[in-house]
């Protein structure tokens, strides 16, 4: 109903009553005309102030309901404007399931003129599909009596449905029969919304299941890959460890070789140890970019690390005609690196400058700090310098940038290597280079104040005269054991033993107790690390350190094998140095050990 039906049917009431307090006065003035001849002129008088005060009451109290009749009007207009206007559907329904009034907004949601909504069921705009929600809806609104809300299709007149949300209320009429006052909402716009977020997390969902399987097939792949790494390591080293060697060996022997001989000799150890560093780089650059590199980030000391470099750089800067000079440190200067990875880049960036350089140039390695945690190391080379094209193709694998013809040997890998160990390391490698006057290639690592603890140089190895010691070496390959014997075999302190198997072994040194054993890892039968295992939970055997010598030289087998309890682990090739001064550790501890044995025995004893 609008607000001009609320007026006119407020007029006509008010004029109802106007006639019939008309025909009131009316009666009573006939009845005042027959008594008015008994009033006095005194009581006249009293009687006309008395009415005119009741008609001024009057007209005060008519005013006052014709303003309140005016602000009821505007309240009443104002009211229905709202409800009408409303930007969500209104309509009250009774208990039948009519519609008994609506605003213009429900009509417009539905399709259908306002007048034309009135006394329909509410039923027939509702979804087939979505009666029973409305029925059950309906029902515990009724029940309750609390406001209750659900979501449902609602049909136009035209046939297209839209998503509405109800929510209701329920009143109750004069008669007590109950009202429900329900408005909608078009929620059409979220349901789509909510359509698409459920599709796409379905899809995401496929996809995720998608990654998982690429990655497991991934991963799998990634085993299978470092495996193969593993697996090829193992069977280039081992004749490599044969080769380089001997070669040592002969080279080393108390008979000098020949001049022939020592050109033969120094052929097989260039090629081999060049056939040694491409098969490092080759496995270091598989595992950086598998991600299976492990490092240990430490406070390492430059000053230590340059002057490792310095000893293992000299041969080649003499070789080549080539003056190295390295700063000088007054004060410790630590950085936060892997020891053995940092050595390793700093040796391939020397090495390219020595190698690349001009006959009777130089090398200089400067460090200066670039903040205040942060330390620049620079090579700097006197050779032919790279222009802007060259020097845009570096880091390149096996890109030697037109050196493959020239004469010096290369990888082509050393400088991918280098750039990806650095940035592990949480630093950076770059290149500042001019043609013919030389180039610069620099790293930059963290700087840290922590001191780490260096170890105290391996003393020399034992002079003749001392205790005799013995070695046991097991390992099945009859190369490898000769190599190991003539090592062994200038020193003539020692007394060697060998096993080709674990058990025997295991056999020989319960029954010889040896000093050191030194254990392949890949033994038929029983493997290197299981033997290792037995003889450490035997009590007489338990003492003894054990060196694995292994070809399986990956870093996660080098680690596995430490974990696992081996005293030292050497990889093949062996270089005859390293070699010795791990025996000479080895050979220290045992004897360490044993004293303590042998005190702890005599403390042991009863005091006679």
């Amino acid at each position: 109903m609008s607000a001009k039906d609320w007026q006119s049917a407020d007029n006509g009431a008010g004029q109802g009553l106007r006639r019939e307090a008309e025909e009131i006065a009316r009666a009573d003035a006939a009845q005042s005309a027959e008594s008015l001849e008994t009033f006095s002129p005194e009581a006249m008088r009293q009687m006309v102030h008395e009415l005119r005060v009741h008609q001024i009451e009057l007209e005060m109290q008519n005013e006052e309901l014709r303003q309140a009749q005016v602000e009821l009007d505007v309240s009443r207009a104002r009211y229905f404007d709202l409800y009408d206007l409303a930007p969500v559907g209104y309509c009250s329904i009774n208990e039948s399931g009519l519609v008994l009034q609506a605003n213009l907004n429900a009509a417009a949601l539905l399709g259908v003129a306002r007048g034309e909504l009135v006394r329909q069921p509410i039923s027939r705009f509702i979804f087939r599909e979505d009666q029973d929600i409305y029925y059950r809806f309906r029902k515990q609104l009724l029940e309750s009596g609390e406001p209750q809300w659900c979501d449902l299709q609602l049909l136009k007149s035209d046939g297209t449905f839209f998503w509405a949300q109800l929510a209701a209320t329920v009143a109750h009429e004069a008669d007590g029969e109950p009202l429900l006052c329900i408005v909608m909402n078009d929620i059409s716009e979220r349901k789509r919304v909510e359509a698409e977020r459920a599709y796409f997390d379905q899809l995401l969902q496929v996809k995720n299941s998608e990654l998982e399987n690429a990655r497991q097939v991934a991963d799998k792949a990634n085993r299978a890959k470092s495996d193969f790494l593993s697996s090829m390591s193992h069977e280039l080293r081992t004749p490599l460890s044969a080769i380089l060697g001997f070669a040592q060996l002969i080279e080393s022997g108390s008979t000098p070789p020949t001049p022939s001989q020592q050109r033969s000799i120094e052929q097989i150890l260039k090629a081999g140890w060049y056939l040694l560093e491409l098969i490092n780089e080759i496995l270091d650059l598989a595992l950086i970019e598998s991600g299976k590199l492990s490092l240990s980030i430490e406070p390492v000391s430059l000053p230590e690390v340059l002057l490792e470099c310095q000893t293992m750089i000299e041969a080649q800067a003499q070789q080549h005609a080539i003056q190295v000079v390295f700063p000088q440190f007054e004060n410790p200067c630590f950085i936060k690196a892997d020891r053995m990875r940092v050595k390793q880049v700093l040796i391939n960036l020397l090495s390219n400058a020595i190698k690349y350089n001009r006959v009777g140039g130089s090398v200089v390695v400067e460090c200066t700090a670039q903040h205040a945690d942060t330390l620049r190391i620079s090579v700097r080379d006197t050779g032919a310098g790279l222009d802007p094209e060259r020097i845009a193709q570096l880091f390149q694998p096996f890109n030697r940038l037109g050196q493959n013809a020239g004469t010096e040997e290369g990888t082509g890998i050393g400088l991918v290597v280098s750039k990806r160990l650095i940035e592990l390391m949480g630093g950076v490698i770059g290149v500042d280079s001019t043609v013919g006057t030389g180039s610069v290639f620099w790293i930059e690592l963290n700087l840290t104040a922590e001191v780490q603890t260096a170890s105290a140089a391996s003393a020399a190895r034992g002079q003749t005269g001392v205790p005799l010691h013995t070695l046991l070496y097991v390992e099945d390959n009859p190369a490898n054991l000769l190599l190991v014997e003539d090592i062994i075999a200038r020193w003539p302190d020692i007394r060697f033993l060998s096993a080709q198997n674990s058990i025997d072994g295991i056999k020989l040194a319960r029954s010889s107790r040896p000093d050191v054993i030194l254990m392949d890892i890949n033994l038929p039968g029983i493997s290197g690390l299981e033997a290792m295992k037995i003889l450490a939970k035997d009590p007489e055997t338990a003492h003894i350190p054990v060196v694995a010598l292994s070809a399986n030289a990956m870093p996660h087998d080098i680690q596995k094998g430490l974990e696992a309890g081996f005293f030292r682990y050497l990889t093949k090739p062996i270089m005859v140095n390293e070699f010795l001064e791990t025996m000479d550790v080895a050979f220290k501890y045992a004897k360490a050990a044993a004293a303590r044995a042998g005190s702890e025995s005599d403390n042991s004893e009863p005091a006679h």
